[in-house]
């Protein structure tokens, strides 16, 4: 059986089965409080560069690609040891995965739940 790994827009209020809430975006979200956010930690070195992100544009037709792109930059030593981190989280569980992304099924989140709860 895989990990309790999933993945909630940030805005969304937190719940009492959430485990573990890390932020798992480059930026802070917008108009959002780091006390409404209840966030345990903000892992933004996990997150895709920028220069991803920006190709990206949460372009669903691109998806599989920025997935191939992301999955290789997780091998860069700053995103692998974030990933490890994620990883480490993820064993007791359960963990959620926070991101202000509106299609939360085609964003870096999304990516890292499939990798973290195989």
């Amino acid at each position: 059986m895989g990990r309790d790994v999933r993945v909630r827009r940030v805005y969304d209020d937190a719940s009492d089965g959430d485990g573990e809430r890390i932020l798992v975006d480059r930026v802070w979200p917008r108009g959002l409080s780091k006390d409404k956010a209840r966030l345990d930690r903000w892992e933004k070195d996990v997150a895709p560069s920028t220069e991803l992100r920006k190709w990206y544009g949460h372009d669903v037709d691109r998806f599989e690609e920025f997935r191939r792109r992301y999955d290789a930059e997780l091998k860069d030593p700053d995103r692998a040891a974030a990933l490890a981190r994620l990883r480490d989280d993820a064993d007791p569980g359960p963990l959620t995965l926070l991101t202000a992304t509106k299609d939360v099924e085609h964003s870096q989140a999304a990516v890292l739940v499939a990798i973290l709860g195989s």
